[in-house]
């Protein structure tokens, strides 16, 4: 189910935008982690999709959301 959804994003921005801008991975999380005023801290994500260290966390509503943010990655 997880396989065909993903598949299906993936060919939705293939046609809707180009295929060029067609996500190298895709990954279904429950949650993403966002500050107490809402917003998503992109940086964080870039840091879990390159496998580096997380850098500070302390403005997170929840920083438990990268266990299982890490739970979704087959790395």
């Amino acid at each position: 189910a997880v396989e065909a959804l993903t598949a299906e994003l993936g060919k939705h921005v293939a046609k809707e935008i180009s295929p060029i801008a067609k996500p190298r991975e895709i990954h279904i999380v429950p949650e993403l982690p966002k500050t107490r005023s809402g917003k998503i801290m992109r940086r964080l994500l870039r840091d879990v999709a390159e496998g580096r260290e997380l850098g500070d966390t302390s403005t997170l509503v929840d920083p438990t959301v990268f266990t299982a943010i890490a739970g979704t990655r087959a790395d």
